[in-house]
């Protein structure tokens, strides 16, 4: 099938699109910014020649957009911690929505996939996640946005339209465009501190992700809802597996977790004086310090989509973060000896 893909030049759309193109799809991407497209995509050896300029915002866009195709996945969205564009992150992500999924619910494609995610369903150190949770509504503007987005799409599959859903944990992997949150957050605890304290986190890579929108695109088309995540991290066990994948041992802290709760009050204080783009707000020390999980057993049972192990996902993310030039020989230890050996 023809598939238009939003965000195609992002760290979930871009893999996504190579694995469309791998599985014998044509792709069409929608971008802002056309010159990223000759960037991002030679690390893929695969270079899209069908590719369209528009905003997910814009209607008349979007509709050009979906002519000839018969799938749609949207993995756009704006993500932007400062304090003075809450009110563009909600009215972006929630409006994007509207024209995209639900624009091409209206034109009749029959196969629509909608990338979410877990911060819909989070309570701090609530029960278990699954893709059957009530939605929550997060404190910040990007989780209230993503909250939003899930109603609005769970009205439209109560009515019948043939939307998919996957909501994904944390997103690392190789070949990150844009250092997105959690690949940045993996350079931070490599080259400052490592923090060590109470919850932990999961993670997806990439590849497992764009796999599963592969497959939820090629579902009969339906309601489909499906959680894409790896196996729970504490952080003292997340040091570890850098310590020993890298033969390095980083600099490390312990910070109980309520004096961390305590510094993400105060970040909010401060953001009210002081505006910055850094995730130390009390929400997002909630979530570091109580993520209560995610269950993903029905995405493998179900679908045969599997999750690789945390440790290879690591591995292969801490090397590509060296070949890029963003982490040093000396921060990634061993791993840096087996990229440059012949």
């Amino acid at each position: 099938m023809k598939v238009l893909v939003t965000g195609g030049t992002g760290f979930t759309g871009s893999h996504a699109a190579a694995a469309l193109a791998a599985a014998g799809h044509e792709v069409r991407l929608m971008v802002r910014d056309p010159a990223k497209v000759g960037q991002v995509f030679p690390l893929y050896g695969f270079l899209p020649d069908d590719v369209v300029v528009a905003d997910m915002t814009e209607p008349d866009a979007v509709e050009a957009a979906f002519d000839g195709c018969d799938g749609v996945v949207h993995t756009a969205a704006l993500v932007d911690l400062r304090r003075r564009s809450a009110r563009a992150v909600e009215e972006a992500n929630t409006r994007g929505v509207e024209v995209v999924i639900g624009g091409a619910v209206r034109r009749g494609i029959p196969s629509i996939i909608h990338v979410s995610s877990l911060s819909v369903f989070l309570a701090p150190n609530g029960p278990m996640m699954s893709a059957s949770s009530p939605i929550v509504d997060g404190a910040s503007a990007y989780a209230r946005s993503k909250a939003a987005a899930e109603r609005y799409v769970r009205g439209l599959q109560d009515a019948g339209a043939p939307v998919g859903v996957c909501y994904p944990a944390g997103i690392i992997g190789p070949d990150d465009p844009g250092l997105s949150a959690m690949t940045a957050g993996l350079v931070s605890i490599m080259t400052s501190v490592f923090v060590v304290t109470s919850g932990g986190m999961q993670i997806v890579d990439v590849r497992d992700l764009a796999a599963l929108l592969v497959t939820l695109l090629e579902l009969p088309p339906g309601p489909h809802r499906y959680v894409a995540a790896s196996d729970m991290l504490s952080w003292p066990r997340l040091y570890d597996l850098c310590c020993t994948l890298t033969g390095t041992r980083p600099r490390r802290i312990r910070v109980p977790g309520s004096a961390l709760r305590v510094a993400g009050s105060v970040g909010d204080m401060v953001k009210r004086l002081y505006d910055f783009d850094f995730p130390l707000t009390r929400e997002s020390m909630d979530v570091t310090t109580g993520w209560p999980g995610a269950d993903s057993s029905s995405t493998t049972r179900e679908l045969g989509v599997t999750f690789r192990d945390p440790a290879e996902s690591l591995r292969d993310t801490l090397t590509w973060l060296f070949v890029a030039g963003h982490l040093t020989a000396e921060q990634v230890g061993t791993l840096a000896q087996e990229a440059m050996s012949p």
